[in-house]
C-alpha cells in the first residue's frame, strides 16, 4: 500500500456526507483525510483488525470477504464507487469480523473513525445519512442470506450475475459486466466451488444466456437469468 496526493481534488467526488457537514466540520475532515492505492488482490484491512477509518471508494472495486471451512472464502457484498465502508464495528465497539480486499487496482480515502464519530453526536443529518446506509446494507444482506443459503447453484450464479450488473454496471456495449471477476472469485460470490461455477456458466453459455470470452461475461438474457434467479 502506498500513500497518493491530490486529496483536495478528491473530496469533490465522495458523495453526499460531505456535503451534510458543516464547513468548520469539512475543513477538519479534509484536513484529516488521506489517500490510498491497493494493487489488485491486496487487502485493505482483515478480519480482528482495530477499525480506525471511516473508508471511501473513488475508484477501482472492492469485495468483503468471510474466511470460510478450510480453504473457501464467501465474498460477502462487494463496494461500488463512492461508496463508504469499514464503520459497522467502530459504532458499536467491534473489531472486523470480515476482510476487504481490492478486486482490482483502488483508489480509497480514509478519514479517523473516531474524529467522524464525534461529528455524527454533532451532526444530526450525518447520522441519518449513516442509519439510511446501514438500513439499506442490512436489507442487502438479508437478500443475499435469502439467496446463498436456499436456491440452487443455477439460481446462486444467475442472482450473482445480476448482482454484479447492478452493482457496477455494463461496459459500452450493453451487455458485458463493467469487472472481469476470476472463477474463483465468481464462486464465492456464488457460494459454491469453483468446479461448479465452472459448470453452470458453461451451461448459461451454451443456453446463450451469457457470452464468455475469459474473464469477460456479457448478459445476453437478462429476463430469463431474473426467472431462474426466482425461481431458485
Amino acid at each position: 500500500m502506498k500513500k497518493a496526493p491530490n486529496i483536495n481534488d478528491l473530496l469533490p467526488h465522495l458523495g453526499r456526507m460531505l456535503s451534510l457537514l458543516t464547513d468548520a466540520q469539512r475543513a477538519s475532515l479534509a484536513k484529516a483525510a488521506t489517500v490510498h492505492t491497493y494493487r489488485k488482490n491486496e487487502l485493505i484491512y482483515s478480519a480482528g483488525d482495530h477499525p480506525e477509518k471511516l473508508y471511501c471508494l473513488v475508484s477501482g472495486k472492492v469485495k468483503i470477504c468471510r474466511e470460510g471451512v478450510g480453504l473457501r472464502t464467501q465474498i460477502v457484498r462487494v463496494i461500488r464507487p463512492v461508496e463508504y465502508f469499514g464503520y459497522r464495528p467502530a459504532f458499536v465497539g467491534e473489531n472486523f469480523v470480515l476482510s476487504a480486499l481490492a478486486f482490482e487496482p483502488t483508489v480509497i480515502v480514509c478519514f479517523p473513525i473516531d474524529m467522524v464519530m464525534a461529528m455524527i453526536h454533532e451532526n444530526a443529518s450525518l447520522a441519518w445519512f449513516f442509519m439510511q446506509r446501514l438500513a439499506e446494507d442490512l436489507g442487502r444482506a438479508d437478500e443475499r442470506t435469502v439467496t446463498l443459503t436456499q436456491k440452487h447453484i443455477r439460481g446462486r450464479l444467475a442472482d450473482a450475475l445480476l448482482f454484479l450488473k447492478e452493482s457496477y454496471g455494463l461496459e459500452e456495449d450493453g451487455y458485458t459486466l463493467s469487472i472481469y471477476l476470476s472463477r474463483e472469485d465468481l464462486a464465492n460470490l456464488s457460494n459454491m466451488t469453483t468446479s461448479n461455477a465452472i459448470r453452470t456458466l458453461s451451461a448459461f453459455a451454451s443456453e446463450r444466456l451469457v457470452a464468455v470470452d475469459g474473464r469477460k461475461i456479457k448478459i445476453l438474457e437478462e429476463e430469463k437469468l431474473a426467472k431462474i434467479s426466482r425461481m431458485g
